[in-house]
């Protein structure tokens, strides 16, 4: 067993670009080495803005060898009429690298075929290493690649400096972009430039000491956060981790050491939201709160050296830091003057999406759905009660919603947008429930942010979102592929987990027609009858992805949304009664017999129109009439079941009609001659599917 190591040494990459690197790295050598039959124990990947690290552990030295047998030509042309080989054979034989007195012939389903045996494997590690190694690196995928020098068309993410290959303690030899692979190493800029030669592969992280190098992300993690605790302890306070930036400050250096810093107490004027954003965009820094999570004057940031004069390094970073706080409270200040009857008055010269107007046009639009939302939305646990939300509150928020894309700080921080409504309403006399929602409009921003936490954040979310949807679907810009310009998968998916997570009931159908009402008479690509379709099969489909992500089984995914899927708390809530149904006995046999009511409505209910309703006086066996029987002790109380979504109930109810249906189906005709008769034993059937309907579609469960 041996060990490889290989170091690829870069100029400068970027921090995003490490964590794809190092996977890439690990997938494809592990991939190479089982595709070229050499065991190993273990791979790990380590990197820095200037290296990426592979080390190889329990790796064979030597492919193990083994026959194979491999196929040729047909016989019939492998040898001519006298019996000498043909062309056909001699090429195959020399391709396989036997005589062709060795050739064999093979019979198979197809016929007589030629045939070699050829010894494969055998190659030593550093024979498969020397070709495995510049194949993936060259394949290595980056977000942008460059070329440079005399490496001619060979492109990396960037300049490639040295390249180390050791197997144990012998170079691995080969070249690629102009370099040649051997022992020598280079450490950090300042601390240890080097070169430093690499004696074996275990000597590395030895050589990484000297070399003032901390290979590994996960340990100047650590290192990045014990020391800013520390640091951030001597002014009594603890530094406000976000892990995002962490991400991207450990990727920034490779001998990372926290620095605190401090700024002028009267900064503390301006938001804290604000604050960090500045700390955190413009010099990669963390803030530092007190134990009552109240900004303190002081920043942690994270330098790439132990610099000679601290407090020197130190006040640079200050200095820097306090231009950037200026421009902040210039642009606070400067907004608090202003008022939001101005910045509407802008937002009428601000473009939406030019086929849709402009932003003024779309909160007129968004405050108009947020209050028919306010008057129709129903909260699950209790449908009959309001929402309690006023229509003045749900207008003044939807009109205030965009407000804040023309203020001076949001031209700045754009991230900020939303945010800084929500803290210039407070500070200009808006009530907390209009702050909040403008807070939270945007949320969730993604598959793993939170949903609006007030109410009337909800509905000011669902209503921005179903306005652009709605929008770009009349104007047929409907996501194709990975395509998605306008963001509307994560509009249409937001919608839906706003209405799961906040136990929401809406009609979507009914929100998405009174969305497009309100943008009144235009020019649509589509009709309105297209879009509406599309736009809910689109919903739906955000809904399933929902519900799949989640760890849900795909069958029962699919058999509820086929029944509606617009109402995603209760269609959650069937789903998770299906999948409870799913783990009983009774399950299988009440699946197949559902679908089987099902198969013969579709295949002999085609051509009749079925209510559900049945004449008792056509029932002419005790099977049917018992039937009859059943289901109407069974469906009494289905209707106040399902208003309340107890649909574990439900699920157990339909189930004990198996017994009954199996009796009627060994006992009764239903396609008998006489069609009244026909016709009242469908409807029987009708009876029971239009209520399993209601809960999923049986048919789709393929079990």
């Amino acid at each position: 067993m041996a060990t490889f190591l290989l170091e690829i040494g870069t100029e400068e990459l970027p921090a995003r670009f490490l964590p794809g690197t190092e996977q890439e790295l690990a997938s494809r050598f592990s991939a190479g080495l089982k595709d070229a039959d050499l065991g190993f124990a273990s791979i790990n990947v380590r990197s820095t803005p200037r290296r990426a690290v592979v080390r190889v552990d329990g790796l064979d030295t030597i492919q193990p060898r083994r026959e194979e047998l491999v196929m040729g030509p047909p016989a019939r042309v492998a040898f001519d009429a006298t019996g000498q080989p043909s062309k056909a054979a001699e090429g195959f034989a020399r391709t396989s690298g036997v005589d062709v007195a060795s050739l064999e012939t093979v019979t198979t389903e197809k016929g007589a075929y030629l045939a070699a045996r050829v010894l494969k494997g055998g190659a030593t590690a550093a024979q498969v290493l020397a070709t495995l190694c510049p194949a993936i690196i060259a394949a290595l995928p980056f977000p942008k690649r460059m070329r440079w020098g005399s490496s001619g068309d060979f492109a990396f993410a960037r300049p490639l400096r040295w390249i180390v290959a050791l197997l144990d303690s012998d170079v691995v030899p080969f070249a690629i972009g102009g370099v040649q692979s051997g022992r020598e190493t280079w450490g950090h800029r300042e601390h240890g430039p080097g070169p430093f030669a690499i004696p074996d592969a275990d000597a590395y992280d030895a050589i990484m000491v000297k070399a003032a190098v901390i290979p590994s992300a996960a340990d100047r993690r650590e290192i990045i956060i014990r020391g800013g605790n520390e640091q951030a302890a001597t002014v009594s306070g603890s530094v406000i981790w976000k892990e995002s930036l962490l991400d991207e400050v450990q990727g920034l250096c490779e001998h990372p050491v926290p620095l605190l810093g401090s700024i002028d107490p009267s900064y503390l004027e301006v938001p804290r939201e604000v604050l960090l954003t500045s700390m955190e965009t413009h010099q990669k820094s963390f803030g530092v709160q007190n134990q009552q999570g109240e900004l303190l004057p002081y920043f942690v940031t994270v330098l790439n050296m132990t610099p000679p004069n601290v407090d020197l390094v130190r006040k640079g970073w200050e200095r820097v830091l306090r231009a950037r706080l200026e421009d902040a409270r210039f642009f606070w200040r400067s907004d608090l003057e202003s008022t939001f009857d101005a910045w509407l008055a802008e937002l009428d010269h601000v473009i939406f999406l030019a086929p849709l107007g402009s932003m003024g046009d779309k909160c007129r639009r968004v405050s108009e759905l947020c209050v028919w939302l306010a008057e129709h939305a129903r909260l699950a646990d209790d449908s009959e009660a309001i929402l309690g939300i006023t229509s003045e509150d749900a207008a003044r928020a939807g009109l205030l919603s965009k407000a804040d894309l023309v203020s001076a700080m949001v031209g700045e921080f754009d991230t900020l947008q939303g945010i800084m409504g929500g803290i210039y309403a407070r500070r200009k006399g808006e009530c907390k429930a209009v702050a909040d929602a403008l807070a939270e409009q945007y949320l969730p921003a993604g598959p793993d942010s939170p949903v609006p936490a007030s109410l009337l954040g909800a509905l000011l979310s669902m209503a921005d979102k179903a306005d652009t949807l709605v929008g770009c679907f009349g104007l047929g810009m409907i996501p194709t592929g990975a395509a998605d310009p306008y963001a509307l998968r994560r509009a249409a998916l937001g919608i839906a987990r706003i209405m799961l997570e906040k136990g929401l009931l809406v009609d979507i159908d009914a929100l998405f027609d009174k969305a497009r009402e309100l943008y009144g008479e235009r020019h649509w690509k589509l009709s309105a009858e297209e879009a509406r379709a599309k736009l809910h099969e689109f919903f739906v489909a955000r809904v399933k992805n929902l519900f799949l992500s989640r760890g849900h089984d795909t069958l029962f995914v699919e058999a509820v949304a086929a029944t509606g899927a617009s109402q995603v708390w209760s269609t959650a809530r069937r789903l998770k009664a299906l999948e409870a149904f799913g783990q009983t006995e009774g399950f299988l046999p009440s699946v197949q017999t559902f679908k089987r009511v099902g198969n013969i409505l579709r295949k002999q209910g085609g051509s009749e129109t079925l209510t559900g309703s049945y004449d008792a006086a056509l029932f002419d066996s005790d099977a049917e009439k018992a039937l009859a029987a059943h289901l109407e002790q069974v469906f009494a109380d289905f209707d106040d079941l399902h208003k309340a979504a107890d649909f574990d109930t439900l699920l157990i109810r339909l189930s004990e009609l198996r017994p009954s249906v199996d009796t009627f189906f060994n006992n009764v005709m239903v396609i008998c001659d006489d069609p009244d008769v026909r016709h009242n034993r469908l409807n029987l059937l009708k009876a029971i599917m239009l209520r399993l309907d209601r809960l999923a579609d049986f048919s789709a469960l393929q079990l």
